[in-house]
């Protein structure tokens, strides 16, 4: 890599990077409702006469749309100003809210929902990363964490809120809140952004953009690392209430937990930023598989409604400390102006997790009329993961930067 890139911090500054991190809290915030998605399955199948089945297409949908719009953000920033894509990103999620709200069936809620939600989410969600790297004077784990911890925050205040706003007023109220703080919150961090001053790529880069192998051996093992983790994560983010029904808990524990599930999962990420900060990489990351893999044994010995919240948290937290890593380290191993990139064909893992193991989850409920096949399944993926995980090389020492931690 040309050192200039490497060393490059003509953006940064703490008044630009106080600037990027509350742009990205007004976007991740609304945007992380996408995890909250269940609030609405019961009155948009009510409402607008569609099946589970379709629902379920339509959160699929937006997931992979949502990891569209992540690595489109990159070519695109190298192209149009930061400030122009966050307010198109606002006005595409304010817009598919919109389209849902004058639904009438199916392909409206995909058009509006899952396509251009998704996809406003994935370019925002790249572009505050961006920002946040190029902004800082040294790179943070911590503020990674903190960027990638907002989405399920934005799912735990949402969650309830939504729910709130579906039983006093109703969809299209709701529908239209959602919307409303889209478009506010696109429109403030291009505000911020503007009045910062804050330039994603140095001219260096956008003249000669840093190339990242697919086939990096530590960008391999993060993908893997962070796909395992994943898998199981959001397999818990997705059925969490229907797995403590299944494993004999109340309602009312069963609502209560999912809560705090959510909550621990925005703590992990936080965490995991934090922690590789000062350990390696390959320490945090086995340590966030065997924690969760700890969760797996335990509601496979002792399977009960309180064991089973206990390790259904420690399955989400393990997804929640490595996401937190995954994005805190990369710029331990690669320049500042190649985050983006590097961060968005990481997140392809999540996409295909996604589509996996919850899919599967599922699917064997139905078989078997239990999760324990999936709990298996997930803690023999925590158990390669910590393995995998525990290769990662340290960084090298690099100008203008120290070794990573040990």
């Amino acid at each position: 890599m040309q050192a200039e890139i490497l060393t490059d911090t003509a953006g940064a500054s703490p008044r630009r990077a106080l600037a990027a991190l509350l742009a990205a809290t007004a976007l991740n915030l609304p945007y992380g409702t996408i995890y909250a998605f269940s609030v609405f399955l019961r009155p948009m199948e009510h409402s607008l006469g569609v099946s589970r089945t379709q629902m379920s297409l339509v959160f699929a949908c937006a997931t992979v749309m949502l990891t569209t719009g992540m690595n489109l953000a990159p070519p695109l920033a190298r192209r149009y100003s930061g400030v122009r894509l966050l307010a198109l990103s606002g006005l595409l999620g304010a817009l598919g809210g919109v389209l849902v709200m004058f639904a009438e069936g199916f392909w409206l809620l995909l058009l509006g929902y899952g396509v251009l939600f998704g996809l406003g989410g994935g370019l925002s969600f790249t572009l505050v990363q961006q920002a946040v790297n190029r902004t800082l004077v040294r790179p943070s784990g911590l503020a990674n964490g903190y960027v990638v911890s907002l989405y399920p925050l934005g799912a735990m205040i949402g969650a309830p809120l939504f729910s709130w706003t579906l039983s006093s007023y109703g969809l299209a109220e709701t529908l239209a809140l959602l919307a409303l703080m889209l478009l506010a919150a696109g429109l403030f961090g291009a505000w911020l952004f503007q009045r910062a001053g804050i330039v994603l790529y140095s001219a260096a880069s956008i003249a000669a953009p840093v190339k990242v192998p697919l086939l990096h051996p530590v960008f391999c093992r993060l993908f893997i690392v962070f796909f395992l983790a994943a898998s199981a994560g959001l397999m818990v983010l997705g059925q969490a209430a229907g797995m403590l029904l299944a494993y004999g808990g109340s309602t009312a524990l069963a609502v209560a937990s999912t809560t705090f599930i959510t909550g621990a999962i925005a703590a992990a990420r936080l965490g995991g930023g934090w922690l590789v900060d000062r350990f390696a990489v390959s320490r945090v990351a086995a340590g966030a598989h065997l924690w969760a893999l700890t969760g797996g044994v335990l509601i496979t010995i002792w399977p009960s409604p309180w064991t089973a919240t206990a390790a259904l948290s420690m399955l989400g937290m393990g997804y929640g400390i490595m996401s937190g890593c995954g994005a805190g380290v990369i710029p331990q191993y690669w320049a500042r102006d190649a985050f983006a990139s590097v961060a968005a064909r990481l997140y392809i893992a999540w996409c295909v997790a996604a589509l996996c193991l919850p899919v599967l989850a599922g699917w064997l409920f139905d078989l078997t009329g239990g999760y324990q096949a999936a709990i298996i399944l997930a803690a023999a993926g925590n158990l390669v993961g910590a393995a995998v995980a525990w290769g990662i090389r340290k960084p090298e020492p690099r100008e203008g930067l120290p070794a990573g931690p040990m």
